[in-house]
């Protein structure tokens, strides 16, 4: 059976008004118009729906049955079609799942949780370690935001900039080279690489190659805790985006020292899948993202 949605409009209207002529004065049809639809709804369902009375026209015991019914099916169509937009933060119970860097974690959950506590305090944030290969969490709804430098490449995977960091290397505090790392002593410095596949390459070598120089790496580790204890104990330097970086460099009493070598800005990214482009709680999750990283960045 093929229904239309348009014939439960015309009974609602018939049934408030009482007439034919009332029913299309509310509707803004002619007459013509809603005698055919009443025709329509008496074939489909085998009810005369409104008979005369003599000049008036009186709804059979069917259509006084179904009155209280129509009118909730129409407002549930009204707001399965025209949803409300508005968000009620203080009634909000819902948990959002964001996968990114840890030091990036680190350093955005402190302002972030602080917002979304003070203004929704039925949301609770997971937040999970990027994993070790690409995965396909956001599609599959497993996670709801991601954010890092990188740039979805998948079309369904919308995307923004929330802000950009600096690149820095960070030493021990007494280092030996603290105070004068020109770029040859940058290159001959042991180095400690974070990458959570562990690779022992990045686009720094191919910029040291590009002025005939190499560097050690000493290791390749997977958290940036474990990078900043190695740089705490020992020689190693690394080289870190310093505005997520910066609890790390105080908790383990680091410092830093200028790059000697151009490299990019890092972006923060923030990815979703296009089905929470419009969903109102998704939309004020990733203002509050945005919130966190510009008071991050302010910070600086």
């Amino acid at each position: 059976m093929q229904l239309d949605l348009n014939l439960l409009t015309v009974l609602d209207a018939l049934l408030e008004e009482g007439s034919v002529a009332g029913a299309a004065q509310r509707l803004r049809l002619s007459s013509p118009a809603v005698s055919r639809n009443l025709g329509r709804l008496r074939r489909l369902t085998g009810d005369d729906i409104l008979v005369r009375t003599g000049r008036t026209m009186t709804p059979t015991p069917y259509a006084l049955a179904v009155r209280e019914q129509v009118g909730e099916l129409l407002r549930q169509t009204r707001e399965v079609l025209a949803p409300s937009r508005e968000l009620d933060l203080a009634g909000l119970d819902r948990v959002f799942t964001l996968q990114c860097h840890d030091a990036l974690a680190t350093a955005l959950a402190p302002p972030l949780l602080a917002g979304v506590a003070g203004s929704a305090p039925g949301v609770r944030l997971r937040f999970l370690p990027e994993a070790a290969v690409d995965t396909d969490e956001l599609r599959h709804g497993r996670v709801d935001l991601e954010i890092g430098a990188d740039v979805p490449a998948l079309p369904e995977i919308r995307h923004e900039t929330a802000g950009h960091d600096r690149f820095v290397v960070v030493l021990r505090r007494d280092h030996p080279y603290a105070d004068r790392l020109d770029l040859p002593a940058y290159a001959a410095q042991p180095h400690v690489l974070i990458s959570r596949r562990g690779r022992l390459t990045d686009p720094v070598d191919h910029l040291l190659e590009s002025h005939g120089l190499r560097r050690r790496v000493l290791a390749a580790v997977g958290t940036t805790a474990t990078a900043a204890h190695l740089i705490a104990r020992g020689l190693a330097v690394a080289t870190v985006p310093e505005l997520t970086w910066r609890p790390l460099i105080e908790a383990f009493d680091l410092v830093t020292a200028p790059l000697p070598i151009p490299l990019p800005s890092p972006p923060i990214n923030c990815a979703w899948h296009q089905r929470y482009d419009t969903d109102p709680a998704h939309v004020w999750l990733r203002d509050q993202v945005r919130a966190a990283v510009t008071e991050v960045v302010r910070q600086s």
